[in-house]
């Protein structure tokens, strides 16, 4: 029997900061990965401005300073820490974890990648699976333990995870995972990282719950970022179409935020996880074959499933030891 949805009084027209209004976070220890542009640095923003200790972790330092001075300025606070991140290089992910001290009380993988081509990690990953999915869940794995002290101070931890309504495009393909057989698509390849996303939230948070540790995914809508910076024509091209459907209207930053800052700090969501959210909500399931145009705010069966979920994460696991 399916579960009821769980439920906000917030909508997709709510901002980061109207999530926060009345909430205080003094005392909570956040890191934002991809925090020097678009919705990183809002998230950030936000959440300072509500008195988090709020870690930036970025690949462009230079430029996480820009923002670190920025949240100073706006905030009257202290200004953030900047961390070098690169979710791509597995020795920048474990030194990053090596060098994080102390609990941790929420994690927010907010960072990605699109590629107008295929591009490769040394390890010959396919970039935006190796980038959006396999270096976030080696710094949820690595950042496992500073969770658990992090629950233990504040009756729990939470990670977001920030997935994608591209996510409908694609499941899972466990037979070629980094396109070494089939044609690349960059949509597909994204698609399939933001699958990834939402079921590391579900495994996540069957392994760790038991921690105080849960994990939610977050479909933050249509939001004009230097995501789209290394569209092709035709990527471009599919996003027009798109919005002309209605599959999305675009949203502000503030606005954007807004959905993963519900499942970082809102009640309902304090002890439950392995959801998708979309506009602050809890996003009704739809079928492997549904068309998105006509379900531009479910989410599909096999970003949810909990034996596809634990397959991936044997897989990344796997993928990282070799």
């Amino acid at each position: 029997m399916a579960h009821a949805l769980i439920s906000t009084p917030f909508t997709a027209s709510s901002t980061a900061d109207e999530v926060l209004q009345g909430v205080g976070l003094v005392g909570l220890r956040a890191i934002v990965t991809g925090a020097s542009s678009g919705l990183g640095i809002e998230t950030a923003r936000a959440l300072a401005g509500a008195g988090a200790e709020v870690t930036l972790a970025v690949r462009n330092t230079t430029a996480g300073d820009t923002v670190a001075d920025a949240i100073e300025k706006s905030t009257e606070g202290i200004r953030p820490p900047v961390v070098r991140l690169d979710l791509a290089d597995r020795n920048s992910v474990t030194r990053f974890v090596d060098a994080w001290r102390g609990p941790l009380h929420l994690l927010i993988n907010n960072a990605g990648v699109v590629t107008g081509g295929l591009e490769r990690t040394r390890e010959g990953w396919e970039l935006q699976f190796a980038t959006n999915h396999l270096g976030h869940f080696a710094l949820a794995c690595g950042l496992h333990d500073a969770l658990a002290l992090g629950a233990a101070d504040r009756e729990g931890a939470r990670i977001v995870s920030v997935s994608s309504t591209a996510h409908m495009r694609s499941g899972i393909d466990f037979d070629d995972l980094h396109f070494e057989r089939r044609g690349y698509d960059p949509q597909i390849a994204y698609a399939q990282s933001k699958t990834a996303n939402s079921l590391f939230a579900v495994e996540a948070t069957r392994l760790w719950a038991s921690d105080g540790i849960v994990a939610n995914a977050v479909n933050p809508g249509g939001i004009a970022t230097g995501l789209q910076r290394n569209f092709t024509t035709a990527q471009k091209e599919s996003l027009a179409a798109a919005e002309a459907a209605g599959v999305f209207t675009y949203k502000t930053v503030e606005q954007g935020a807004a959905t993963s800052i519900v499942a970082a700090v809102a009640p309902e969501f304090a002890h439950s996880g392995g959801h998708y959210l979309d506009d602050a909500q809890e996003a009704y399931t739809v079928p492997d074959d549904a068309d998105l145009a006509q379900h531009p705010h479910g989410v599909k069966e096999w970003a949810l499933d909990p034996a596809i979920a634990k397959r991936l994460w044997t897989a990344s696991a796997d993928l990282l030891r070799a």
